[in-house]
């Protein structure tokens, strides 16, 4: 992730770069490929926080990758903001909203748009009686597929005591991911991506493709603008808006989906919304003439995002979560 954006921000000669990085980075164990143009600010141990910040407030812009899991990304989002800086992301309710899994099916359901079943519980508690199986279960607070597993029986699946998480019904269908550029008044969606996991019961997210079905897109597509407007509305209830307060949804926002076996869409339905930059970033910087990063950071900024799409109508991409990409045969870094 941290190569492909720092690669697709350089197609842009406006853009000077700044990378963080964790001075205990091995090169060795995984040598990083960085343009040579990107300047490289080596992170002390204990000093994440306060590097972040010096350098945002120098910035016109930060773009912060990092995952939900015990609030790393709000505190992170919440401390540049708090030191003057711009972070390209949703504000902190929002966020807040997006990590917890069980607040977000609950703020989309109240918002009509379609959920799975489930409910919360912890790791050492079985299934409530007559509760439909297989079931999923995953971490309420978490990132992509960490905690994930699919319970074919109502049995606890730990004996020690746990964070909660959120059961929910398994939904045949199609997995698919719609990414999204967000600004003050409106949302760009970009093309919808499939995804591949594991077929194990523990999930794995392994990566994604695309094109997918025309079909299959208009529907992933309406069901990204209902959940993006649906969270914003709950994440802004209740908010007073001061006059420079970030939108409620702004930057890169991701949301997960089933799109069910039936044609009228009635099947579908939305899973998680992730508000960060998500592994789709990889393969779908490929589609673009001009740099992805520019489009975030002017949508950000309340400009139109102009996406020239490069005509690969004969032509799939698939990527790994390691940012691998291939080209129909052909395969990318």
């Amino acid at each position: 992730m941290l190569e492909s954006l720092a690669h697709d921000a350089t197609r842009d000669a406006s853009l000077d770069i700044t990378v963080l990085l964790d001075e205990r980075w091995d090169p060795v164990g995984r040598a990083l490929s960085l343009p040579a143009c990107v300047r490289v600010r080596k992170v002390l141990v204990g000093t994440e926080i306060e590097t972040l910040c010096a350098e945002a407030v120098q910035a016109d812009w930060t773009l912060i990758v990092a995952p939900e899991t015990a609030g790393i990304l709000l505190s992170r989002v919440a401390a540049v903001r708090h030191a003057g800086g711009r972070v390209a992301a949703p504000s902190e309710k929002f966020i807040a909203l997006a990590t917890d899994k069980q607040a977000t099916v609950l703020a989309l359901a109240a918002a009509g748009v379609p959920v799975p079943a489930g409910c919360v519980l912890d790791a050492t508690e079985p299934l409530p009686a007559g509760f439909y199986l297989p079931a999923v279960r995953k971490a309420r607070a978490s990132v992509g597929c960490d905690g994930l597993s699919i319970a074919r029986s109502a049995l606890p699946t730990s004996t020690a005591k746990q964070d909660s998480q959120r059961v929910e019904a398994f939904i045949e269908g199609v997995a698919v991911g719609v990414s999204c550029l967000c600004g003050p008044e409106s949302v760009v969606l970009l093309p919808p991506v499939l995804q591949r996991f594991s077929t194990e019961d523990a999930f794995d997210y392994l990566g994604g493709k695309l094109p997918i079905a025309e079909q299959l897109r208009s529907r992933a597509e309406d069901l990204a603008r209902r959940a993006i407007a649906g969270l914003a509305v709950c994440a802004q209830a209740g908010v007073a808006k001061p006059m420079r307060q970030a939108p409620v949804v702004s930057g890169w926002v991701g949301v997960d989906m089933i799109l069910g076996r039936r044609d009228d869409g009635s099947g579908d339905r939305v899973l998680e919304v992730n508000p960060r930059l998500t592994t789709s970033f990889v393969g779908l910087r490929h589609l673009l003439s001009k740099s992805l990063v520019r489009a975030i950071l002017d949508r950000a900024d309340g400009q139109v995002a102009t996406l020239r799409m490069v005509d690969r109508a004969d032509q799939s991409i698939e990527f790994d979560k390691d940012g691998a990409v291939r080209f129909d045969n052909a395969t990318t870094e």
